[in-house]
Order: C-alpha cells, then structure tokens, then sequence
C-alpha cells in the first residue's frame, strides 16, 4: 500500500511540474503592459546574461518571451514591467499558432545585445536627445562617441550608431540668423574649428564629411545606422556635396561653390535624391528634403501610420514597426518628415502620413548594413525648441513614438533567417 501511494504522489508530482509554468510573456499590448519602454530594457538586459528572447511578431503588440528564471521575474518587479507566467504546453501552442502560414505573425529570436554607441557631443546630457533620453530611462547601455573616435576607426568596435542631431554639412545648424550672437553658438563655432585643426582639416565642413563617410564605411560594411530630426537629412546631403563647398562665407570665411547645386553627386547619397539645397544662409533649413517649411498640418490632426509587412516574409520592416498601435501622434523638428518626391527609389516608407503626402520613418540597405531614418526631435514634446526643458520619460512609459527608437536597438539582435525566394 505504501509502495502504490508512493506511486501515486510521484505520478501526481510529475504531472503536475509538467504543468508548471516555465515561461515569462511581456506583453506589449496597449492595456496589459505597464511600461512598454522599461520592457525593452528588460529584453536587452536578459540577452546580456546570455540568454535567447523570442520577439513575437504582431503579437499582442510585439510581446517578448523569456525563460521562467526567477532574476528575470524580480528585474521586472523592480523595473515595473508587466508580465504573465505561461506553462511550457501554453507557449508550444502559441508558437505554432504564431507560425502559422495564414498568420501575419513570427517569432524572432533575439540572442546577442548590440553594442551601441551614440554620436554626441561632450557636454550633451542624456535629455539632450530622444535616443539618448529614451535609452537612460529604458536603462539600456551605450557608449558615448564622436569625431575623433571615429575617425580613429573606433567604430567598428560597435554593432549600432545613432546619429545625434548632428549638422554634418558645417553650417552649424543654419542656426545663424536667429543665434549668431548667442554666447553658446559663438562657443560652439570656435570649438568645432578648433577641433577640425586638431584633426588636420582645414574646414569644419570637410571634417563632417570625413565623419559622414567613415559612418558609410561602417554601414556598407555590416553596422546599424539610426538617426533622427537633422542628422538625417544633413548627412546624406554631406555625402551627396563630397568635394563641393555649400557653405557661405559666414559658416567658413569663404563663398560658396558658385554652382554647388549642379555639382551635388546623388549617387553618392544613400536615401535622398533630386533634392533643392536652400542656400540662403537666414533660412533655418538645409534643402527641400524636409517639408517643414510650408506645412499646413495642424497639430491636432498630425499623426502618421504606420504600414504593416509581412512578418515572415518582412522580418526587418516587421520588427521596426512593433507597437501597440499603428496611428502615433506626429512631432515637429529642425527637420519633421521628408518629402517623397525625393526619396529613392529602394527605400521603405516605414510611417507616412498619406493625406500630407509626407514621409515621416524611412529604411535601406547598404552593403552589408541597414540604416533607419526618423523625422522629428522628440515623440513626445510636439514642438521643441532651444532651451526647453527636457522631457520626463516617467510621464509617457507607454509612448508608441519612443518605442519605435527602442524597435531600431533591439533589431540587430536578431539571429539572421535565410531568405525567402
């Protein structure tokens, strides 16, 4: 008797172990989840103990699926991120409802955090920038760089680089009408020509290209480029001028390339083409890529949309697009979003608003490597200008706009799939 009930219990034991949970799901969703940006600090810092996430794609909002191991769980307490306990029969069975061929879902698994560095300046705290904003509050790590690392080929040494709201033609901004006595641009002018003779270069100008192509080298080469507001469009404007002077005498003692619009080599740009320098030193705007100039969208009907790919067959475009939404508000910046009729011909619109016929997130290859453009300052302050006070992250956790930032870091974790013919 003994015997048999011992049986019994081991029988009972067993089975009910079987139905232990053994997963943790965070969801994504917009009702179930807590802090959506927090989660994704929660993905990069499982992958950085060495241990796989699976990203399911257009599944409750792009939810994350993690080993049940207890340090997951109380970093997610102590972090504030929701989450659910699942047994392993539950997460087997949604994993084949996931890949099922009529399901516009996938599941990608994650299995190496980047490594990512910020272009910045000295001196640029973290609320500075939305990436580097978003990336303190979401605790995820990243290196600090900028034109003398650069320069000095420490790039490699990383797998992601944002671009920081950089002037990489070396007009300073087009800051000068409204700033050309302002203490701190005076500052920042002589600083940057110091450091360009520091470097050998004779030109502020000439050392942003430098930088510009070196980013090139890295991306062709297999990196991950991410930028926002004017690093965008004055990067690839920077590339597209390589050889051509298009400062005025203000931004380098000396004038112009008297045909500097003739001579701008679109082949050498990677996202834009065909585009119109604006050459007027007072006109806060560096070409016609940018559509704020002229715009007639008022802030309360400013939104854009996000298209939905295939997530098997488009993991890449899938991934970048995860949210728990597919309408965000829109926000303003040096440069918002880019007019269509400019970009090239390979390049995926990610979020467009259709009816201003604007283009406002953007993807490409080159090479080996993927860059992704974003228009716009900061996703949750509508209209920031100089001085304004940072944003508080703790007051938007669940913004779908920072989110799409947090999309760009995660995505180069993804184990490679072979592609589809």
């Amino acid at each position: 008797m003994t015997i048999r009930l011992s049986k019994i219990l081991l029988l009972f034991f067993l089975s009910t172990f079987s139905l232990q949970a053994s997963y943790l799901l965070i969801p994504m969703d917009e009702d179930a989840q807590k802090n959506h940006l927090k989660a994704y600090g929660i993905a990069f810092w499982t992958l950085e103990k060495d241990l796989s996430v699976d990203w399911l794609l257009n599944y409750r909002g792009g939810s994350f699926l993690v080993d049940n191991f207890s340090e997951i769980e109380k970093e997610c307490i102590i972090r504030g991120v929701s989450y659910e306990v699942i047994t392993d029969a539950y997460q087997s069975e949604l994993k084949l409802k996931l890949a099922h061929p009529e399901s516009n879902t996938d599941v990608i698994k994650l299995e190496k955090p980047p490594k990512v560095a910020v272009y910045s300046p000295q001196g640029n705290l973290p609320w500075d920038d939305a990436v580097t904003l978003v990336l303190t509050y979401a605790e995820i790590p990243y290196d600090i760089i900028y034109d003398k690392e650069i320069l000095s080929d420490m790039l490699p040494l990383y797998d992601w680089i944002h671009l920081h709201h950089e002037d990489f033609t070396g007009q300073y901004g087009k800051f000068y009408a409204s700033f050309k006595n302002a203490p701190w641009y005076k500052e920042q002018k002589k600083k940057f020509e110091s450091d360009a003779q520091e470097l050998g270069y004779a030109k502020v100008s000439e050392q942003k290209l430098g930088v510009a192509l070196k980013i090139k080298e890295f991306l062709a080469g297999g990196g991950f480029l991410f930028a926002m507001c004017s690093a965008t469009d004055s990067y690839d404007i920077a590339l597209a001028a390589e050889g051509v002077d298009i400062c005025d005498h203000m931004f380098d003692g000396d004038p112009m390339h008297p045909s500097a619009q003739q001579s701008l080599d679109f082949d050498k740009s990677i996202a834009f083409k065909d585009f119109q320098l604006i050459k007027n030193p007072n006109i806060y705007e560096f070409s016609d890529i940018d559509v704020t100039r002229g715009r007639k969208v008022s802030k309360g009907e400013d939104f854009f949309t996000l298209f939905e790919f295939s997530a098997k067959w488009d993991p890449v475009p899938t991934m970048l697009c995860q949210n728990h939404t597919q309408i965000i508000k829109a926000f303003m910046g040096q440069t918002t979003a880019y007019k269509k009729s400019v970009l090239k011909s390979d390049v995926l619109i990610l979020g467009e608003n259709k009816r201003a016929d604007e283009a406002k997130y953007i993807h490409g290859k080159l090479g080996k490597g993927m860059w992704t453009f974003y228009g716009g300052h900061d996703p949750e302050d509508y209209q920031h200008r100089v001085g304004d006070p940072p944003t508080e992250l703790e007051l938007h956790p669940n913004s779908p706009g920072y989110r799409l930032i947090l999309n760009n870091i995660l995505f180069p974790a993804a184990k490679k799939k072979k592609q589809k013919t």
